[in-house]
């Protein structure tokens, strides 16, 4: 299987989120300074201290939510595009897998078995998936927090859809025929989802050694286009043509 990674963006991205953390720990130790000058000083604060003190806190805080979402989104581990590789181990060596550059997808596959819009969540928890809505299993402490952290699961059906739409938007400049279907895939080994209904999207580990996953995905996805098309060799073929790959990724990278 072919990688492309964004590694400029990647790169960037990473850096960013290390300033942050280093900016959110002294903006919170400025914070605590100026907040409690006037202890230190025994002197009543002024009109612009005030300011101050009530400006640092909101500073503060906003920096710590932004430094939180980089660091779950560019810097936790396992990588995404690492686990979603390990996780395809074994597939074609024709695929081609797409990380980083056809925003807001992050990650785009186009294999034997088709061309795959990847949702990723990155969430160790455990959650309950009833009428096409993950609910979290943890207590209401880590709920708060969770809450206030903005860390929450978010929308992954809809931005499944999302995803998906966009993609087909730019397949179809270069093969109009060709559907897009999108993955919902959970990252971390620690996550676990219990199935109380069917989901309208997959819904996937990346780690192989649970299921449902992308290695057995692919497997049966792979088996039924053999059974529909009568023939296994045809089952293994693209649904892109090189230039037709070579096309898209002229267009979109």
């Amino acid at each position: 299987m072919r990688i492309v990674t964004n590694k400029k963006l990647v790169r960037r991205n990473r850096k960013i989120t290390n300033y942050l953390f280093f900016g959110t720990f002294g903006a919170l130790i400025l914070g605590f300074i100026v907040i409690n000058a006037s202890l230190f000083t025994n002197e009543t604060p002024d009109t612009l201290t005030l300011i101050a003190q009530s400006a640092v806190l909101p500073i503060a805080f906003v920096l710590t939510i932004i430094s939180v979402r980089m660091t779950n989104l560019w810097a936790r581990v396992p990588r995404p595009e690492k686990a979603i590789e390990d996780g395809l181990k074994g597939l074609s060596n024709k695929s081609v897998l797409y990380n980083y550059y056809h925003f807001p997808v992050r990650h785009v596959l186009i294999c034997p078995q088709g061309v795959f819009a990847i949702v990723t969540r990155w969430h160790d928890q455990k959650f309950l998936l009833r009428d096409g809505k993950f609910r979290s299993k943890r207590s209401i402490i880590s709920k708060l927090f969770s809450a206030i952290r903005f860390d929450g699961i978010g929308k992954p059906f809809r931005e499944a859809e999302v995803a998906r739409e966009h993609i087909q938007s730019a397949i179809s400049e270069v093969a109009p025929d060709v559907p897009v279907r999108s993955l919902i895939v959970f990252i971390d080994p620690s996550a676990e989802v219990e199935f109380e209904s069917e989901p309208e999207v997959p819904v996937l580990y990346a780690d192989p050694k649970r299921g449902p996953n992308l290695k057995e995905y692919m497997r049966d996805t792979k088996r039924q286009l053999a059974e529909a098309a009568g023939d296994a060799k045809n089952a293994s073929l693209m649904p892109l043509s090189d230039e037709e790959i070579e096309a898209f990724e002229e267009a979109t990278i």
